[in-house]
């Protein structure tokens, strides 16, 4: 696995209609890993990266902070639950063809071990299950640098057409 980049040296926004009408889902990702197009404002704003993408997967990368504790001081279980449905989601984005889109239907997190900004990096690693005519399913995990599972995460999303612009 590749070195998790810079958060610092992303460029955050949303892609042109016309810069992706063409691309598969997972050319949008690979795109995007390039610098070519932006990164989604959620990871600025969570401190999380896309670093790998390929045929039904996609890996994310972040490092929890005391900014993101719950009253327990415990990171916020929406963080971790953030980063899997991100990973979800684009495991099954790398399955579209060009002009499909797709929306979450669901999302079920398991807890596993407590997260701390002590834990430090986590990777969360997702691969596609089914990928049906209007519905693709996926699951991921959430580990820390040691390999220690810290969540579980499945999710369904409804695959349609991209709206026209």
């Amino acid at each position: 696995m590749k070195d998790a980049p810079s958060t610092d040296a992303v460029s955050y926004g949303l892609a042109r209609p016309d810069q992706i009408a063409t691309l598969t889902g997972l050319e949008q990702l690979q795109a995007m890993l390039r610098g070519e197009l932006p990164a989604p404002t959620i990871c600025r704003a969570l401190d999380f990266i896309l670093t790998e993408a390929g045929d039904g997967w996609a890996e994310f990368r972040g490092t929890p902070t005391g900014d993101m504790l719950n009253p327990m001081g415990l990171v916020h279980g929406g963080w971790v639950m953030t980063l899997l449905d991100s990973a979800l989601g684009c495991a099954v984005h790398t399955t579209l063809a060009p002009g499909e889109t797709y929306v979450s239907l669901d999302t079920d997190v398991k807890f596993v071990k407590p997260i701390t900004p002590a834990t430090g990096e986590v990777t969360v690693t997702a691969r596609i299950q089914t990928r049906g005519r209007q519905v693709g399913t996926s699951e991921g995990r959430a580990v820390d640098a040691q390999g220690r599972i810290l969540a579980l995460g499945t999710s369904s999303c409804l695959v349609r057409q991209a709206p026209e612009a």
